[in-house]
């Protein structure tokens, strides 16, 4: 498609929030060895794509303005590079873009080979595409970090999940009843009911003294902490956790790092784990095979059109959606 141009939405610069995105006609990119060419039917939005936007990230991201955002991304492939060998140019895929270079609000994008995985009929595009980086990131904390078996083979763990409503967190709670855990999740009062139909079995107001001090109202502690909000001090976890337990940061920030430390250098036996996402094709394969199967789903919160981008960026800076927000060209 090599000389053909596209939609895109892109931003020139750092801050600006929703304002700072323009609409945009630009080349329709080439894929590399090792790569493919996606006609995107859907882009889900996460909060690390405004606060690269905003900064937070640099100097790594974004490397150069400039910048189009989003890299989870579902669609079409149309071509493929040299050395592509599991996809051929009809095949409707989900696909994790690479951080760095981005490229999902836009009609066109490329992705590598290894984060791209078939996407069977029977999932829209717009349920595909929030599985990337939400629903892997509640993967790799319950199974690789909580040590969480999806078959519930383990014993029965306890599990506290913060802003259980949210992208990361509606997709924690489901992977959790998977996992036969007894789930423990916060939210605002409005979404109590959403909460427990996804199988939360306590659910707290994390604007209510009991809610913000992170109680189980059975009065059980937690073996492990998903926890999808923004910081919360240590002061606060500590008292709620099992003799072993400990809290998945999946925002962590410097205060949480150097907790991290000090309990490691410590030798505590309660941990504060600072999360780093590291997608792999096969977990992203997983998410696939339970959607299909019915034992995993994605809730679309709303959908914008590419052209009006900027409200779906208002909305994911607000952090309050129900589930994925997803723009489609």
């Amino acid at each position: 498609m090599a000389g053909k141009v596209m939609q895109a939405v892109q931003y020139d610069g750092y801050g600006g929030g929703a304002d700072g995105l323009k609409y945009v006609e630009v080349p329709v990119p080439s894929p590399k060895k090792d790569e493919v060419l996606l006609k995107v039917e859907a882009t889900a939005l996460n909060p690390v794509d405004w606060k690269i936007q905003k900064g937070m990230l640099r100097p790594l991201l974004p490397r150069r303005f400039p910048f189009i955002p989003a890299s989870d991304v579902a669609g079409e492939v149309v071509e493929v590079g040299s050395g592509v060998q599991k996809f051929k140019a009809g095949d409707k895929v989900v696909a994790m873009l690479n951080s760095f270079n981005g490229g999902g609000l836009a009609e066109f994008a490329v992705s590598s080979e290894k984060l791209t995985v078939k996407r069977p009929p029977e999932i829209s595009a717009s349920h595909a595409a929030g599985l990337n980086i939400a629903g892997l990131t509640a993967l790799q904390a319950l199974t690789e970090v909580a040590g969480v078996k999806l078959d519930g083979s383990e014993n029965r763990k306890n599990i506290l999940i913060t802003a259980a409503s949210g992208g990361v967190g509606h997709y924690a709670v489901q992977l959790a009843k998977l996992g036969n855990t007894h789930i423990t999740a916060t939210c605002g009062a409005r979404n109590f009911e959403f909460v427990k139909s996804l199988g939360a079995d306590e659910v707290i107001d994390y604007k209510t003294p009991e809610g913000a001090a992170l109680k189980s109202p059975s009065g059980r502690q937690y073996d492990a902490v998903i926890h999808c909000a923004s910081a919360t001090p240590w002061s606060i976890f500590e008292p709620n956790l099992s003799e072993y337990g400990q809290v998945i940061d999946l925002t962590p920030n410097a205060r949480a790092m150097w907790t991290s430390a000090v309990k490691r250098l410590t030798l505590s036996k309660k941990k504060l784990v600072p999360l780093l996402l590291k997608p792999k094709g096969e977990n992203l394969e997983l998410l696939v095979s339970l959607v299909k199967e019915g034992k995993l789903k994605t809730v679309v919160d709303s959908t914008f059109p590419l052209n009006n981008a900027k409200d779906a960026w208002a909305k994911i800076m607000d952090g309050h959606a129900t589930g994925k927000i997803v723009v489609e060209p």
